[in-house]
């Protein structure tokens, strides 16, 4: 179908201004993410309805810490990503169209979706695996709807979506995981092939439409681990998005084309988790280890603790009308 958010120049060019790149594609070529192809100087896309995976996940997997703890949220996704990020653990469908130059994918519209979410009795569904952006026509059509019969959309994204775009989805989206990768031009460069500008600029757009938001943060060694760096990674958190935002920090695991780095040492987790909170952040999470007291939530005036996770799983809560059972302390998220 034909793409939104792009404008026709000569020649036939179209410039795509869905996400931050801006690509201006030629007749008979695609953008970076490698699903929007200009066609005899029409922008389409090649993904609408073109699901590539689609699974039943606890929330907490997202990861989504202080968004509906202990439900399910039905995932689904399509090929294609706008980052090229040398560590992608979803490589064989996000790089796909990049790599191999083919689009797979079932034809799932978006009304069985949210059928599908209903009868596996899911609380919301989450656009993730991929990048959401370079699939959001899709997204933006199943968001409607799920709105409409009372479910939560969330996204699980780079942070890269343009400004227009993220602006026009907002009445409908509820939270989202941003990962922020490093806290360097020349990692995002070199690394993911974008900036951290615009996943800064982005960041703040969320906040500024009031859009529930929890960071990620994959530590490599050797390449975003400094403290210097992880530092300014929670004073950005803090001093730009609130200190109450969720930071999870998560051990990274060699894979697709990074595998020169080590696993991710817990002591540095800790660390990060330490760093995170000597910053002034509520409520910092490790992850991709296990990790009890790391994973759960603790009241930051009384310090009980409030949620008890282990492995993606509620073992206790004592939170009541997003209120600590313990002192009243009202904590952010959504909870109902």
């Amino acid at each position: 179908m034909e793409a939104r958010y792009y404008q026709k120049l000569e020649n036939k060019k179209v410039k795509c201004f869905l996400c931050r790149h801006n690509c201006i594609i030629s007749e008979g070529h695609t953008g970076i993410c490698a699903v929007r192809k200009n066609i005899d100087g029409t922008l389409v896309t090649l993904t609408y309805q073109r699901c590539i995976a689609k699974n039943v996940d606890p929330i907490e997997k997202k990861p989504l810490f202080h968004v509906l703890p202990g439900t399910s949220s039905y995932s689904i996704a399509t090929v294609g990503c706008n980052f090229k990020c040398s560590h992608c653990q979803n490589f064989e469908i996000s790089q796909l169209p990049r790599d191999e130059d083919i689009i797979l994918g079932e034809v799932y519209p978006p009304e069985d979706v949210v059928n599908d979410a209903f009868y596996y009795h899911c609380k919301s569904i989450s656009y993730t695996y991929t990048e959401p952006t370079i699939y959001f026509e899709y997204a933006f059509d199943t968001s409607v709807l799920a709105k409409k019969r009372g479910l939560k959309n969330i996204f699980v994204t780079n942070g890269y979506t343009g400004e227009e775009a993220l602006t026009d989805i907002a009445p409908y989206l509820d939270a989202a995981n941003v990962d922020l990768k490093a806290f360097t031009e020349e990692f995002y460069k070199k690394i993911c092939g974008a900036t951290l500008r615009g996943v800064l600029e982005t960041l703040k757009l969320y906040k500024k439409l009031g859009i529930w938001i929890e960071i990620t943060t994959l530590i490599i060694p050797g390449y975003n681990d400094r403290e210097e760096e992880l530092r300014d990674i929670a004073k950005f958190i803090k001093s730009e998005l609130g200190d109450y935002v969720p930071w999870h920090v998560t051990a990274f695991y060699p894979t697709y084309k990074l595998t020169d780095a080590p696993r991710t040492p817990v002591s540095k987790l800790k660390n990060a988790w330490e760093i995170g909170k000597e910053e002034g952040l509520k409520f910092v999470y490790t992850g991709n280890i296990f990790d009890s007291d790391g994973e759960s939530t603790y009241c930051p005036k009384c310090n009980k603790k409030i949620v008890e996770r282990a492995s993606f799983k509620i073992k206790n809560m004592a939170i009541k009308d997003g209120k600590c059972s313990h002192c009243n302390e009202m904590i952010p998220g959504i909870w109902n």
